[in-house]
């Protein structure tokens, strides 16, 4: 009995330790024995350059090889994913969604607060997607700062920057590129800026997000794709 308490103290430290350090912790008291892993994307997401450190930062180096862990270890039934976030890099935001996309076990997404600017594609970047009533996503065109050389080369850029994130965003969600192009144009809604700020509903309406939801619907809906892969094999 000793043993057993202090086994589970242990576990829970460890747990503890692991959210204070990454925001990512293994989810496996459930009544379906499930193993899911946690991972949070909060604050903005961290490229090449160190952001402030005032600022809550969700760094890719640490996510990558984290993401290909989880691919490979045996353990790991299903992936969820909190976000929580602002925008960032937009090179890392990509990164990121392209792995999480390419995982062969199941994923779900919930967007908690806001899924802005770069955390549109790494929302939809799961198998299933949901989104509390109260959270926003905001869309729009891709920004650059800094001084340009090349007005038209960096223009050319830009636009196949975009490219790549309008397309990957309609091939995982319902949207088409058309429509989503129209939101990232829309000059009626953001001040001093295009784009659209769309609430949970809206978010569904528009086909970005699969269902409106939250925390309970968002695992029971992993715990459904799980099982339905395991059939599956």
């Amino acid at each position: 009995m000793i043993e057993e308490k202090m086994e589970a103290l242990e576990k829970e430290e460890t747990q503890d330790e692991q959210i204070k350090e990454t925001g990512q912790v293994t989810l496996d008291a459930n009544e379906e024995k499930q193993h899911i892993h946690l991972l949070t994307i909060i604050g903005e997401v961290e490229g090449h350059e160190s952001a402030s450190s005032q600022s809550k930062t969700t760094k890719y180096e640490h996510v990558l090889p984290k993401l290909a862990m989880i691919e490979d270890d045996e353990e790991i039934d299903g992936l969820l994913v909190l976000l929580n976030t602002v925008g960032g890099d937009v090179e890392a935001g990509l990164a990121i969604a392209e792995m999480i996309a390419s995982l062969s076990k199941p994923t779900v997404s919930l967007v908690l607060g806001g899924g802005h600017s770069i955390g549109v594609p790494l929302a939809v970047s799961a198998d299933y997607t949901f989104i509390v009533p109260s959270a926003t996503m905001v869309v729009h065109p891709v920004r650059s700062n800094g001084m340009f050389i090349g007005v038209v080369q960096t223009y050319r850029n830009m636009e196949k920057t975009q490219d790549r994130i309008t397309n990957f965003v309609s091939e995982h969600s319902h949207i088409t590129k058309e429509r989503l192009e129209e939101l990232m144009l829309d000059t009626s809604q953001l001040v001093k800026d295009v784009g659209t700020m769309l609430e949970g509903e809206e978010a569904v309406r528009e086909g970005l997000i699969d269902e409106v939801g939250g925390i309970s619907q968002a695992l029971r809906k992993l715990y459904e794709l799980i099982d339905a892969a395991d059939g599956e094999d």
